[in-house]
């Protein structure tokens, strides 16, 4: 078998073998075949495409590219959820807690922040001494030990994916449905998940930024995870504006902290509850998602949630005192308010801006390995629909640095449309794909 044949087998627009796909991964992997070869052939399958069983043998490659989890020790099923990222995406650190409370066990290796979307690890390395490096037995026994783990991904899972994704960043093929796809399945595959929940975002601050394409992707990843006999659910879920008020590392991990006390945002909570709902389903801890939701609800109410993140906190080394008094969290030296330049209704509150804005203050990276400064950030006061008056606050933003801060309110500013004629709220989710 050559790499040239199984390029140019693709670029004809075949369906590739289940061993082309295999030998073309694996000798990737060990470094026998080129980085221009592999450049071409994502080239040709972001311009033909896969077929949904080309997409699982790519996604089953990639995985066992490196160690495949095996946690049947831990429970006959472990629960999982992936978010495609988003502005003030900080559900994982809510609905982990959540359904680890119930008794079904989530062992989930997230990522950090990259161009607008942020990082759960970022997030919560803004608690002191909280780490993110868990080898695969710290992970392995703290998983059966307390039921939850939440931490980056090791560099022996999955690394065709690491490599491929590196390639795909400076060819220009990120885009390809079937390699994003098999990108994310095949970190799922290779982290024992057996049920998987995924958030699918669309708009404006989502990488899918219409629906069609983020319905796309969802039905994809889907058909894998059924082929390989995984519990899939797909969310649809809007992000044209911010989730939640919270945008920026320690003031997403206090928000967090606050619905799970019961007092987060509407818009954030209900989201947190909607992911719970289908994890607690698909593990078997609840008979419907209305049932899964009333759980969630009760797990958050009686304490037992918040419980298990602070046992999340103390067994990873982070110093808990930080979440049980959230305000030794970083804070930021400036912190001010951004008024309403006149009244009406809110009509658009660009959640890619806003991310944009607070990778300027510092809260993320323009490109990998950049330093962030976990104090700053934005609070997003409105959401579309909402009336405001002359000189009510539209944002406060927390910063670190006086042209900083007046840059930010500047591109602010921008990123809101103001009605003089009322707006319909947008949805949170657009639909479900099972």
């Amino acid at each position: 078998m050559r790499a040239v044949d199984i390029i140019e087998k693709k670029r004809d627009g075949h369906e590739l073998a289940h061993e082309e796909i295999e030998f073309f991964v694996n000798g990737y992997t060990r470094g026998d075949i080129p980085d221009y070869q592999a450049a071409a052939w994502c080239m040709a399958v972001l311009l033909r495409g896969m077929t949904p069983r080309e997409t699982t043998d790519l996604a089953l490659a990639m995985a066992h590219s490196g160690k495949v989890l095996d946690l049947r020790d831990v429970a006959p099923l472990v629960v999982d959820k992936h978010s495609s990222g988003g502005v003030g995406d900080k559900v994982s650190l809510v609905v982990a807690p959540v359904v680890a409370a119930s008794g079904l066990p989530v062992g989930k290796m997230s990522g950090r922040g990259l161009a607008f979307s942020g990082g759960t690890l970022d997030k919560l390395e803004s608690i002191r001494g909280y780490r993110t490096d868990l080898s695969e037995a710290e992970f392995h026994a703290q998983l059966k030990r307390i039921g939850i783990v939440l931490t980056g991904q090791s560099v022996d899972l999955a690394p065709a994916d690491g490599k491929l994704y590196a390639l795909r960043d400076v060819t220009g093929t990120v885009p390809s449905l079937p390699l994003i796809a098999a990108s994310i399945m095949s970190k799922k595959i290779a982290g024992g998940a057996d049920a998987i929940v995924l958030d699918v975002k669309t708009g404006s601050g989502a990488f899918m930024k219409t629906e069609a394409d983020a319905r796309a992707l969802a039905g994809i990843m889907v058909d894998i995870g059924k082929m390989l006999d995984r519990r899939m659910v797909a969310l649809i879920s809007d992000m044209n504006q911010p989730l939640g008020r919270a945008v920026g590392n320690a003031l997403e991990l206090r928000e967090a902290i606050e619905t799970l006390h019961s007092h987060g945002p509407l818009d954030f909570t209900e989201h947190c509850l909607t992911v719970a709902a289908h994890m607690l389903r698909l593990g078997a801890k609840a008979t419907s998602v209305e049932q899964g939701r009333a759980l969630a609800e009760s797990l958050i109410r009686e304490g037992k949630a918040w419980q298990k993140f602070v046992a999340l906190v103390r067994a990873q080394g982070g110093d808990v005192s930080q979440v049980e008094q959230p305000d030794r969290l970083p804070r930021a030296s400036i912190v001010r308010d951004v008024p309403s330049p006149r009244g009406g209704a809110i009509a658009r509150v660009d959640a890619l801006e806003i991310g944009l804005t607070a990778v300027t203050l510092g809260a993320g990276r323009a490109k990998k390995g950049d330093p962030i400064d976990h104090a700053v950030g934005i609070e997003v006061e409105v959401k579309v629909g909402d009336r405001v008056e002359a000189g009510t606050p539209l944002f406060t933003i927390h910063a670190n640095d006086e042209r900083r801060w007046t840059e930010a309110a500047r591109r602010l500013l921008d990123a809101v449309s103001i009605s003089d004629t009322p707006v319909a709220r947008l949805p949170l989710f657009y639909g479900t794909i099972e």
